[in-house]
């Protein structure tokens, strides 16, 4: 990380007045520097890996990050051998070329029209792509995209190791006293687009169960990343003033590195059996306490700091929020995904620091809400 200017706090100088704020990334290429800095148990399982990586849908928005950590990941365990390909439409030519320079390949494509023959040959693919806002409008489009092209890619690389994002969608709402759905639990996937979810899946399992294709699906809840996720969405509301709406009162959130980094290291678990894990963080995080937090942070109210996993509201902090809990949330139980690859490395008070320090200094936020709200699957 860069020296900090002379009017710019030092992490510890922020630690030191405010929780959760040492290390704090203080720009975009701190926060990609971070993203992309892998952990020694990385380094140690892309050692172990056969053949190149190819990533699908690449330029989303945990794409390029994912991207950077494989490459250095690669690069720091002497795998020099292996490449990393970066297959999206590469619309934004920039951010192709910022991979490039790191040792990305880039690779233009249209997975949707174009032969899958001509996608690079690897023994191991991440698949990122997924249609998600707007499928309730179009939902053809989100089944050709999240059912019909995992086909098409599954044939491609019948023979590699393939670790697919799925969502924690493809579970029902449960009862927010519980720890969440698990792994083995019924799926009951609400709307087109988690249902399309659960097509990817089936999909993929198939090619497991009739090809061998080696399969690990991740079903993710929630990637942070400060530009976007939950706690952007939170954090942007309380400071402009706008009450937080919590009938949906809990969710669950994750670092974005970790993410990626599960998404990688379970390419080594990718099995003709499919393996599935949640992937999310340990806590279940109380929407309210998090816009309690968060009024604190920006100065809306006198909370005082505490747990994010419950709250009792007040007098005083009922303009942060509208609404009542509802009692049920789409929650998921990632205990195998920590038992298997360790606890995300930042932990959700510390992002919570963070994402009130990056909206106070005014940094860049996609401006792509996650609609974790949405209670009848329609995105």
């Amino acid at each position: 990380m860069p020296h900090s200017s002379p009017s710019t706090p030092t992490p510890a100088a922020l630690a030191s007045v405010r929780p959760g704020l040492a290390d704090f990334p203080a720009g975009e290429q701190q926060l990609e520097d971070l993203l992309a800095t892998p952990s020694p148990a990385l380094v140690a399982d892309v050692a172990r890996l056969d053949g190149d990586l190819v990533v699908l849908g690449a330029g989303g928005k945990m794409g390029p990050s994912l991207c950077r950590l494989a490459r250095r990941a690669l690069d720091a365990a002497g795998r020099t051998d292996v490449a990393v390909h970066a297959v999206s439409r590469w619309s934004d030519r920039a951010a192709a070329d910022a991979l490039a320079a790191e040792g990305v390949h880039p690779v233009a494509f249209d997975l949707l029209d174009g032969d899958p023959a001509g996608l690079p040959d690897a023994g191991n693919a991440v698949f990122m792509v997924g249609a998600k806002f707007g499928s309730a409008g179009n939902p053809a489009h989100a089944w050709a995209v999240n059912a019909a092209l995992p086909d098409r890619i599954a044939r491609r690389y019948r023979d590699a190791r393939i670790s697919a994002f799925s969502t924690g969608n493809v579970y029902p709402l449960v009862d927010t006293a519980s720890a969440g759905s698990t792994e083995t639990d019924p799926v009951g996937p609400v709307g087109e687009y988690a249902m399309s979810c659960l097509g990817r899946e089936r999909v993929f399992g198939y090619h497991a169960a009739e090809h061998g294709t080696r399969v690990a699906l991740l079903r993710l809840n929630y990637a942070i990343d400060l530009r976007y996720g939950v706690l952007a969405d939170i954090a942007s509301a309380v400071h402009a003033g706008e009450p937080v709406d919590v009938t949906t009162g809990h969710a669950n959130v994750v670092w974005q590195g970790y993410a990626n980094e599960v998404a990688l290291r379970a390419l080594l678990h990718a099995d003709a059996e499919a393996f599935t894990v949640n992937l999310t963080g340990p806590e279940t995080a109380s929407v309210r306490r998090l816009a309690q937090l968060f009024g604190e942070e920006f100065g809306r109210t006198g909370a005082t700091a505490g747990s994010v996993t419950s709250a009792e509201p007040s007098l005083e902090q009922a303009s942060l929020t509208t609404g009542q809990e509802s009692g049920t949330a789409l929650l998921s139980d990632a205990s195998r995904c920590h038992a298997l690859f360790g606890y995300p490395p930042v932990p959700l008070r510390t992002l919570v620091g963070w994402q009130a320090e990056w909206i106070r200094r005014g940094l860049p936020l996609s401006g792509r809400p996650t609609k974790f709200h949405v209670r009848d699957g329609r995105f």
